[in-house]
């Protein structure tokens, strides 16, 4: 595995190389960008930016989408991918937040993570991207690039990636590596054993990689 000051440096190292960088969500309320990374899971921001400016038009609010027709929401997020399952979760999210919370999203990570459809991915990102909280949240992307620069073992769960790399960035660097991270990853192949490899940071990571397991 990489030395801490090395992942550091891979993650500067991404940065350069993709420059600024932020959510790929449409930014709105709380609530919608709320609902916008549940819709979010195992599906890409660029097809739920597509469902969303209509979500959002018809039910702008959580009393709203609490009391909307859940064959309507489906028929509605339909492209997206687990429709049904995520039409039942934003509906209870909206009424919880309706209901119990006076509308508003709370800022704390259990307190998100108990809304029907929010894992600790989509507190994470809530709690960055909205609150400016110094919270790490891990996709796809961010676990793959993780695994291949051998930042962790190729077995580590999401949790121990995020515990990684927030144990060794400075916590107001956690946001723009999140997303960096992110964007790093659709430009790039993240094969652990691609047959040719011509990414200079991937070589060189394994360079650092097999220098550390020589010592």
């Amino acid at each position: 595995m990489l030395k801490d000051e090395q992942i550091v440096w891979a993650i500067h190292q991404m940065e350069d190389d993709m420059g600024p960088v932020g959510p790929s969500l449409d930014s709105r309320t709380p609530f919608q960008y709320l609902i916008s990374v549940i819709l979010s899971a195992q599906a890409t921001d660029v097809s739920v930016n597509k469902v969303t400016p209509v979500l959002f038009a018809k039910y702008p609010e959580p009393k709203d989408l609490m009391n909307a027709d859940i064959q309507d929401v489906e028929q509605i997020i339909k492209s997206v991918g687990l429709f049904h399952n995520k039409a039942k979760n934003i509906i209870k999210t909206a009424r919880v937040v309706h209901e119990e919370l006076n509308d508003v999203v709370p800022e704390t990570r259990k307190g998100i993570m108990a809304l029907p459809g929010a894992g600790r991915k989509t507190a994470n990102v809530v709690l960055s991207d909205v609150f400016g909280k110094n919270t790490f949240a891990v996709d796809t992307h961010v676990s793959a690039i993780s695994k291949r620069l051998h930042f962790v073992d190729s077995k580590a769960n999401p949790l121990q990636v995020e515990k990684k790399i927030v144990s060794v960035l400075d916590p107001k660097e956690l946001h723009q590596a999140h997303h960096t991270m992110i964007e790093y990853g659709r430009k790039y192949s993240m094969k652990l054993d691609p047959a040719k490899e011509t990414n200079a940071l991937i070589i060189e990571c394994d360079r650092l990689n097999a220098a550390n397991d020589d010592k």
